[in-house]
């Protein structure tokens, strides 16, 4: 009776209500709102942020939340693939490596500080699969597609060095970590300033205590 009430309350009018919306930003976000680096990585790597508002589902309503956000954003963008999809698999692997982990920890850590690890962890995990991504999926897709030579012209303007027995030498510590790094760190401190005062005003979450409130409650975590 209880998981059944708790699963009814999850999956409220005002929680998929929410969920929509927040998906409807993030794939606008992750279709119109981007941006390369030309003069730090590879001009096919794109700086965006659609895994905010992910990010700030899951802290708002819950993990599950956070990640069908992820999945739905990128099943829309999927009929404008230029990868074959492989794109865009491969954003949904890392984008669950982010918010997932850091929304089920700051779950059960609401405070600022458990916010802070909660994203530090986020992070952590999905720079380490997108390492993997990067090595196991995304290059080898392009090179069996359009040859490892491609692939080495994309980025040669960049890497004057770089060969084909050279390419995850060069890719993998050069552009795929700190490219993540930066992608995450930038979506985590955006959450960190915007979240609470976002979710107030959208009733998200209750107003901070009053110090009367504070003094009856003193357990209570803002």
């Amino acid at each position: 009776m209880q998981q059944k009430q708790n699963f009814l309350k999850y999956f409220s009018t005002r929680n998929i209500a929410l969920m929509a919306i927040l998906s409807a930003i993030s794939f606008i976000l992750y279709m119109f709102v981007k941006f390369p680096l030309p003069f730090m990585f590879p001009g096919f790597l794109d700086m965006q942020f659609s895994d905010l508002p992910a990010l700030l589902g899951g802290f708002a309503i819950g993990p599950f939340a956070g990640g069908v956000i992820i999945v739905v954003k990128c099943l829309l963008k999927m009929p404008f693939s230029s990868t074959a999809c492989v794109g865009e698999l491969a954003d949904i692997i890392v984008g669950l490596a982010f918010v997932l982990p850091a929304a089920f920890f700051y779950k059960y850590n609401r405070t600022k500080k458990g916010a802070i690890l909660a994203m530090v962890l986020g992070t952590t995990i999905a720079i380490a699969v997108s390492l993997f991504a990067n090595r196991f999926i995304l290059i080898p897709f392009f090179a069996k597609e359009y040859g490892m030579g491609a692939v080495v012209g994309m980025m040669q303007s960049l890497y004057p060095a770089i060969t084909p027995e050279s390419v995850y030498d060069y890719y993998i510590p050069l552009a795929a970590l700190p490219f993540n790094a930066l992608r995450c760190i930038v979506c985590s401190v955006i959450t960190y300033f915007v979240y609470k005062p976002v979710a107030r005003a959208m009733r998200w979450e209750r107003k901070k205590p009053t110090e009367k409130e504070q003094a009856d409650n003193p357990n209570q975590k803002d």
